[in-house]
């Protein structure tokens, strides 16, 4: 598995939106998964983003291999074994794990997946975002999802101004 991180420009089956349109696309996603959340609360960025989708009032599913059960909510093995399945998929976890976690995407027809990625490599995996891409999976390849409205606060965009300049949020999704 090639875990460089690198953005690409590939759009595959993305239409014809803006980048922050695609975001706001992604965002409004009914059900979705966050993956990596951990069982210590203030621990990982997954658990911010799985937090913030669930103060506002989204019907988010906490993914991760090793818990029942997270934030005192039951957490999912894996993205298949969320029962009624979900429309977007949060990936919160290492490089490494992240293919696998796409390929599980494409097999369930989910069409939208955010690798979160902060001031280092994140969960961005090159190879899963190209895998994901070429099966018609909109992949936004970096940044975070509470950096963009509806769930951003004045941290978050803040790191996303910075973010941008160093190229950690991709220009193109």
């Amino acid at each position: 598995m090639d875990n460089a991180v690198r953005s690409t420009t590939s759009t595959a089956s993305a239409g014809p939106l803006t980048r922050l349109g695609r975001r706001q696309r992604v965002s409004r996603q009914q059900a979705r998964a966050v993956t990596g959340v951990s069982r210590q609360p203030n621990s990982h960025g997954s658990n911010v983003v799985y937090q913030r989708l669930r103060e506002r009032g989204y019907e988010v599913f906490a993914v991760n291999p090793n818990a029942d059960e997270v934030e005192g909510d039951p957490s999912y093995h894996d993205v298949r074994s969320i029962p009624g399945g979900v429309e977007a998929v949060v990936i919160g976890t290492r490089p490494a794990i992240a293919e696998d976690t796409m390929r599980e995407c494409a097999e369930l027809d989910i069409k939208h997946v955010w690798m979160h990625r902060g001031p280092g490599a994140g969960s961005v995996s090159w190879a899963a975002a190209e895998y994901g891409r070429k099966r018609g999976i909109a992949v936004i390849d970096g940044g975070c999802p509470c950096m963009f409205d509806p769930t951003a606060d004045r941290g978050h965009k803040a790191m996303r101004f910075l973010f941008t300049l160093k190229g950690n949020v991709p220009k193109e999704v």
